[in-house]
């Protein structure tokens, strides 16, 4: 008899990952666990929710994230919590909340998981994604940002993705960074009716924002904004000169791009992104810098780092191979009813064996 119930359907923005893609997913993160792991990294697992505070302290109140795609709520106890947006946060306040700074030598932790945007649902874009991320806690020393880059590539080897480009810029630090934001607040100013609304109220309180804004108007007029190129200062310069000798030195195939800006307030200095050709408008696939101040306004002692986070979604559908789903070593048929009690006991014992088995 037919139903005569609407059938239930998934939230706008979501989807449903079925078995044979799943198993593609488990595949790229067997892969990344395994190479991860060559170059130290430990696993950490973060909540999916925060204190709104979180994500507002690192993230920044001017950006698009925090004023338009939170998903925040306020839970019974009257307490403000967000479905996280993205991992660095939370990562950096579980180094902090549990004194990861006490432990011996640098700190290298991995995660993976579903995040949440309320941003518009479109090609490559969804309001619950996953990533894969790495942060590595404990030294500024440049070799370090180079080899995070390397273990990316190595990773995206290991699953045989092609024709990726490494973009790779400085954003500067806190003693050289206030110069280039008083040039381009200047250089803003002179061009406000071209921006958007949003820039325009960001050109006081953080300018840098347009140089990554999406809206097409932003994106000519910056072109001819001041380069913070012009504005590093010697540190800086020889940082970013650290980054790239090693990646020259095996041969990585990396741009520098003066205008690579990462849209988040904790990066300074590296700033690097993977993006491919086959991906349409929204083509990054990974992307990551250096957050020098990030774990000390969380409390904690002045520690610098560097991380990235990857896109699953995205990455998958550049994977060439399918996933391998798993098919049953044995088979068990009840030709009689009789013998039911017996398949039951039999598949019992081969599983206790090792063999996966199904039955009809």
């Amino acid at each position: 008899m037919k139903s005569n119930q609407e059938p239930a359907r998934r939230v706008k923005g979501v989807r449903d990952i079925l078995p044979e893609e799943a198993a593609v997913w488990r595949d790229v993160e067997q892969t990344a666990r395994k190479v991860f792991s060559l170059y130290g990294f430990q696993e950490i697992r973060i909540p999916i929710f925060e204190k709104t505070e979180v994500f507002v302290r690192s993230i920044g109140e001017t950006s698009d994230i925090v004023e338009k795609e939170m998903y925040t709520f306020t839970d019974r106890g009257g307490e403000s919590l967000t479905l996280r947006p993205e991992g660095t946060a939370s990562v950096v306040r579980a180094y902090v909340e549990n004194r990861m700074d006490n432990l011996a030598g640098v700190q290298k932790l991995y995660y993976t998981g579903p995040m949440f945007r309320a941003e518009r649902p479109q090609a490559g874009r969804f309001r619950q994604f996953h990533q894969i991320g790495a942060e590595v806690f404990g030294t500024e020393n440049p070799a370090i940002d180079a080899e995070l880059i390397v273990m990316l590539m190595d990773f995206f080897g290991a699953l045989e993705v092609e024709g990726l480009k490494v973009s790779l810029n400085s954003l500067g630090c806190p003693q050289c960074r206030p110069m280039y934001r008083e040039a381009l607040a200047g250089f803003l100013k002179k061009n406000m009716e071209s921006l958007c609304a949003d820039c325009q109220r960001r050109v006081e309180r953080n300018p840098m924002r347009a140089l990554d804004c999406k809206s097409a108007g932003c994106k000519s007029t910056v072109s001819g904004a001041p380069s913070l190129e012009n504005y590093l200062c010697q540190s800086c310069r020889e940082s970013l000169d650290g980054v790239k000798k090693p990646l020259f030195d095996l041969k990585i195939p990396i741009v520098i791009d003066p205008g690579l800006v990462r849209g988040l307030d904790y990066y300074s200095r590296t700033a690097f992104e993977v993006t491919s050709g086959q991906l349409g408008a929204q083509n990054a696939v990974a992307g990551g810098g250096r957050y020098d101040t990030l774990v000390e306004q969380f409390g904690g002692p002045p520690t610098p780092a560097i991380g990235f986070a990857l896109g699953m979604e995205r990455l998958v559908s550049l994977l060439k191979q399918p996933g391998k789903v798993t098919a049953p070593d044995i088979y068990l048929i009840a030709i009689q009813p009789e013998a039911e009690s017996r398949i039951f006991e039999l598949g019992h014992r081969l599983r206790a064996e090792g063999y996966c088995v199904d039955r009809g």
